[in-house]
């Protein structure tokens, strides 16, 4: 079996998987949705003297700083302190609302998206984030799937926190986006 065949049924199979909604799949079979990703940049937030995470990028080759939101990527959170994952919800609407107006429906259900995904966290634990352009966003929780919200603009406005021009905190994407084209 050639090399290109045996990666398409390998990421047809895991992609079956990751749809049947397989718990047991891990951060790593997320990245065989993406192969040729590579690392990137990384940074940590810091948010009133309080160290909150850090955070890791990859990217694949076509990847630009302007245009993030059309390449595949990866973006994984390091937790230094404890968080619950509705505070975690609730500041990630905030963030993307940075980007502009979000209509109350679609706040409604990406948070609640977002609240169902996203576990309490503490020190240790690592939330991994997959950008499929033009599909969403696919997430894993300590190395474990979790699920994926299947929103193109979620995904655009959700990675937009750490990439967008907007951001928060310009310090960290610059530091994230330290290895990538402008």
């Amino acid at each position: 079996m050639s090399a290109a065949l045996a990666r398409r049924s390998a990421r047809g199979l895991l992609a079956a998987c990751l749809l049947a909604g397989a718990a047991a799949a891990s951060a790593n079979d997320l990245f065989a949705l993406e192969p040729g990703l590579r690392p990137a940049g990384t940074g940590r937030l810091t948010w009133f003297g309080f160290q909150a995470y850090d955070a890791r990028l990859w990217v694949g080759s076509g990847f630009s700083q302007a245009a993030f939101e059309r390449s595949p990527f990866a973006l994984e959170l390091a937790y230094l302190r404890a968080f619950t994952g509705p505070d975690i919800a609730r500041r990630s609407l905030d963030e993307m609302r940075r980007a502009g107006p979000i209509a109350p429906e679609d706040a409604q259900r990406w948070q609640a998206a977002l609240q169902q995904l996203l576990p309490d966290v503490q020190p240790g634990d690592r939330i991994l984030g997959l950008h499929r352009p033009g599909r969403g966003a696919a997430f894993a929780i300590n190395g474990t799937w979790a699920g994926e919200i299947l929103d193109a603009r979620f995904a655009r406005l959700f990675f937009g926190i750490w990439l967008a021009p907007t951001t928060s905190e310009p310090k960290l994407r610059q530091a994230l986006l330290a290895g990538t084209p402008p």
